[in-house]
């Protein structure tokens, strides 16, 4: 499985495209804000010939869903993700107020038929993703597990020597922190763990974090 990470918006998030040898790829938190990002994205994705067949949210926080409505314009995917952030989406315009910021864009939420959960699994190619629901950063925050090449798409549970924020209304320190010792600290010490912000890391070095 390759993985090419795109660094995109003010925060900054870390936007990947998955793909395989079938060139069948997924589009993991589009974060496209600034002029510019949604044509290096589209720019990625036709240098290298690939074919989006998902378009995947770790959780719907704005900066991981500003380029939402143009991967799915564009490639004619729906999003998917968990449905318990919807109102992340609900209240966009109000939520980036609090930076100073307007956005005159529109993200749809996420659909009934396009909601993931603990257990589902994304095939495209001869790639499979495992999803795990780990609540806690946000109510509907999800992980995307590639075992066969020990690969783990965190979104904003788990980084770098460090966790997700866990100081908004909707969040659960306790929870996230269960969630992380539950599922993922569990997993082969090899993994490599690809966040939402910030360098890549394994689990092993991670186990260290919560020694």
């Amino acid at each position: 499985m390759n993985v090419k990470c795109l660094e995109f918006n003010f925060l900054p998030v870390n936007t990947y495209v998955v793909w395989d040898d079938t060139n069948e790829c997924a589009i993991i938190d589009p974060g496209c804000f600034y002029p510019g990002e949604n044509g290096k994205l589209a720019g990625f994705i036709q240098e290298n010939n690939l074919k989006v067949k998902f378009l995947l949210n770790t959780h719907l926080h704005f900066d991981h869903v500003f380029g939402n409505t143009f991967v799915e314009n564009t490639y004619s995917v729906k999003a998917h993700g968990n449905d318990a952030d919807n109102p992340w989406i609900e209240t966009i315009s109000k939520r980036l107020a609090v930076f100073g910021m307007r956005y005159e864009g529109h993200v749809n939420p996420i659909l009934p038929e396009n909601v993931l959960r603990e257990g589902d699994i994304i095939q495209f190619g001869n790639t499979t993703l495992h999803v795990m629901h780990i609540p806690g950063h946000s109510p509907g925050s999800l992980v995307f597990h590639n075992r066969k090449d020990k690969i783990l798409f965190s979104g904003d549970v788990l980084f770098q020597n460090s966790i997700g924020r866990t100081d908004f209304p909707d969040s659960d320190g306790p929870a996230l922190i269960s969630g992380i010792r539950r599922k993922l600290l569990t997993l082969d010490p090899s993994t490599a763990v690809f966040p939402g912000h910030g360098p890549a890391t394994t689990i092993e070095q991670e186990k260290h974090s919560f020694e």
